[in-house]
């Protein structure tokens, strides 16, 4: 039996055995029948695409083209970005086909699907745009000069935001989740640009394709001791279920190929049951651990702080779940809450955690792209350094957890459960953009006033 190979490989011209799929499809330029190629690769650093070649043997017709193989994010991204300098026209901005642009000074808007997705820069967004309203131009002042006239004042305006004359303001709203605006002081906050995600309404999962299986009237096949359907009333017991470990087919994060995730439910003393995933996949390697809350969401927000101060601080268990937040303010650095997932560890685990993740490639690539400048590099490399201080032991600092939906946890290491010296917690009244973020508004994120 041969080895199990990813479904999306790393797109390698010396790959002895590329996998392409073969379909017959119809010649829009002679109506017979041609060949189309189907290649899964990926692209290092980036994302999985499909590569399509058709050829028609009849009228020689041919044709390539590319989409994207990422599967969509479970929620929407809305990019706000505060262009002040030059520094800021240089970020590199990833666009999805369904990524609307908004110059708000200008009232200026590239609708969603209007142009392909594209890694750019935020100048080349504005470049871009100038070239678009030029095109027609010669034209246009024969038959229309009036509308002509107009057309050069906006180019105008529009040349003078790359000379940054007087800020402005760039939003990028992607209902696929998959859009990206470089921080050029990564790993630290960024200041200038505010990302917010929202749940999609159902005619956005519509447009990118998604129905629920009510609305394509499928009925799931009931197995027996399937997650997927609610078991039997009185059939286990609270303490069955904590001792099973259930198993499910899914396909991997990293290549997509099927694989299987197991699934187990555990009570964390004095806090509350939880549901531990994990998957391995058997065709890339690659491991995934999650947890998730097993009752829902609580009432109010909760924020945590704890001091790390000595080795005591680092064996104590920690509870991040999937909408939590994490940041260090002694090095100005923040996590979001899809940066390390839900996970069960220890303040040592979270802090290794997120060293790893800025040492994987994937991550400083993402940051700073192909051409990295050698300072940047080096600020970042000593960034990294820093957390072999705070291992140490060298360096003390305080951890922060923000959950909205306030299923996080980090250990007391008094008797009674209390919050001890180096332990703080706040409960607090999530605003509406949180609750939107949870699914808990019916109201989008067009309606979001934005600051």
């Amino acid at each position: 039996m041969g080895t199990t190979k990813p479904l999306f490989r790393d797109i390698n011209a010396d790959d002895p055995d590329p996998e392409t799929t073969e379909i017959e499809s119809l010649c829009m330029n002679c109506h017979k029948t041609g060949m189309t190629r189907l290649l899964l690769t990926k692209i290092p650093f980036y994302k999985e695409i499909v590569v399509m070649s058709f050829v028609c043997e009849h009228c020689g017709y041919h044709n390539n083209e590319i989409q994207s193989g990422a599967p969509v994010a479970e929620k929407g991204i809305k990019l706000t970005l505060h262009v002040k300098s030059n520094r800021d026209l240089n970020r590199t901005v990833v666009k999805s086909d369904y990524t609307s642009i908004q110059i708000l000074e200008l009232e200026f808007e590239i609708p969603a699907k209007s142009q392909k997705g594209e890694i750019t820069t935020v100048e080349g967004i504005i470049s871009r745009s100038i070239l678009g309203l030029q095109q027609d131009q010669p034209v246009r002042k024969i038959q229309h000069p009036e509308a002509a006239e107009k057309i050069d004042e906006f180019i105008n305006k529009l040349e003078r935001l790359k000379n940054i004359e007087t800020p402005f303001t760039l939003v990028l709203e992607d209902i696929t989740g998959n859009s990206f605006i470089e921080n050029p002081d990564a790993p630290k906050v960024d200041e200038n640009c505010k990302v917010q995600y929202f749940t999609r309404s159902k005619d956005q999962d519509h447009e990118l394709g998604l129905y629920t299986k009510e609305e394509v009237g499928v009925d799931e096949p009931v197995k027996e001791n399937s997650i997927l359907h609610p078991l039997p009333e009185g059939k286990f017991t609270l303490e069955e279920l904590e001792g099973e470990v259930l198993h499910f087919d899914t396909n991997c994060p990293n290549c997509h190929s099927p694989c299987q995730t197991n699934m187990k439910m555990t009570n964390i003393p004095h806090f509350k049951e939880v549901v531990i995933m994990a998957t391995n996949c058997e065709a890339c390697g690659h491991r995934t651990n999650e947890v998730k809350s097993g009752s829902g969401i609580e009432p109010k927000g909760l924020k945590i702080e704890v001091k790390v101060r000595s080795r005591d601080d680092f064996s104590r268990d920690v509870l991040k779940s999937e909408t939590c937040s994490l940041s260090i303010p002694e090095l100005e650095l923040e996590v979001g809450p899809h940066a390390l997932g839900g996970r069960f560890t220890t303040v040592e685990g979270l802090i290794l955690a997120v060293k790893e993740q800025l040492l994987d490639p994937k991550c400083s690539h993402h940051m700073f792209g192909d051409s990295i400048d050698p300072k940047a590099k080096e600020q970042y490399k000593e960034f990294v350094k820093k957390f072999d201080e705070i291992l140490d032991g060298k360096m003390p600092v305080t951890i922060v957890l923000d959950d909205p939906a306030g299923n996080s946890y980090i250990q007391s290491m008094r008797d009674d459960d209390q919050p001890d010296e180096g332990l703080r917690i706040e409960h607090y009244e999530r605003s509406f953009e949180q609750n939107d973020e949870l699914g808990l508004n019916d109201m989008k994120t067009e309606n979001y006033e934005i600051s």
